[in-house]
């Protein structure tokens, strides 16, 4: 009698956890109590002032003294405000001239890649930096002082080489301050674009740039063609943060000419700084500060809206 072989079907192997897996352990909820102090913090010193700067952007605010409810008067008042409109065409000035501003230290990190010696690069790269790691005030204080119009260097240099002529109040004058303001800090090469461009070329594997030189392609049209699509995540990055970056500008302008002469130089910080300190007004201070977060607010988010729209469409494409 023969015997009979069954067949077992084969046990589905079992998938054991992964090193990371194995090692993640739960938490226990009492351990996010340690996080309490730091939101306490936060509530009192950050989301507190800003909702309670909202709030009386709606009263005549005195503090230590009685405030009165006015309703939508303070924003009537801006409205009507010549001065805080006026800062955001400086503002728009002010953003332009430093996106095109970036020109100088993507040319410079272009260049930079360009030098085959790894000690080369470094030491030019330290001194590019270098300035970066002065305090802004020095930096504005040393450039009003080359702005003086008696003892300044500029206006010196001007005219030891037979150029009187052009010697300004390069900051007294309301027809130079404001370019005088914007080239603070001239060629632009130490801060966050040179480091951004310098970094996003440095990690493009050479085989593409050997892959253009052997099909002949030049520099420029490598810059159009290779390196600037290769960088346009980090681009949009830069703009979000130039936006940002812009409508809190202030610093520099409140040292070198707290945006006069004649406000040619003041911008929507200043605005709110005058009218609460000098005015005292300060719930119409109130609603300045409100109207300049809900702007950068509103920016913010379009921005990181048309980012997310560009990396969804991105990805799309690439799993066609």
């Amino acid at each position: 009698m023969a015997a009979t072989t069954g067949t077992r079907p084969a046990a589905a192997p079992v998938e054991e956890p992964s090193g990371a897996a194995r090692g993640r352990r739960p938490i226990a909820w009492y351990a996010y109590l340690a996080l309490l102090p730091l939101l306490v913090v936060l509530a009192l010193f950050q989301y507190y002032p800003a909702l309670n700067g909202m709030v009386r952007s709606f009263w005549d605010w005195n503090p230590g003294q009685v405030s009165t409810f006015v309703g939508l008067d303070n924003y009537a008042k801006m409205l009507e405000d010549d001065i805080w409109w006026r800062s955001f065409r400086n503002l728009g000035y002010i953003f332009v001239f430093g996106i095109v501003s970036w020109v100088i230290p993507l040319v410079a990190a272009e260049l930079l890649i360009t030098l085959r010696s790894q000690r080369a690069q470094f030491v030019y790269r330290t001194l590019l930096i270098l300035p970066m790691a002065f305090p802004g005030v020095v930096t504005a204080l040393v450039w009003s002082f080359m702005y003086h119009p008696n003892n300044g260097v500029i206006n010196r240099a001007l005219t030891a080489v037979g150029l009187e002529g052009l010697t300004r109040n390069w900051v007294g004058d309301p027809s130079y301050a404001l370019w005088s303001l914007l080239f603070i800090g001239f060629p632009f090469i130490a801060g966050l674009p040179f480091l951004i461009f310098y970094s996003t070329l440095q990690n493009i594997p050479r085989e593409i740039f050997e892959a253009a030189a052997l099909d002949g392609v030049g520099r420029i049209r490598r810059f159009w063609t290779v390196d600037l699509p290769l960088m346009a995540r980090q681009v949009r990055l830069l703009f979000f943060l130039a936006v940002i970056g812009t409508l809190q500008y202030g610093f520099m302008a409140y040292i070198v000419t707290s945006g006069g002469p004649d406000n040619s130089t003041m911008v929507p910080v200043l605005r709110m700084i005058n009218v609460a300190f000098q005015g005292q007004d300060w719930g119409y201070a109130a609603t300045l500060s409100t109207t300049l977060f809900v702007f950068t607010l509103v920016l913010s988010a379009v921005v990181v809206f048309v980012r997310r729209s560009d990396s969804s469409s991105t990805n799309v494409r690439g799993l066609r």
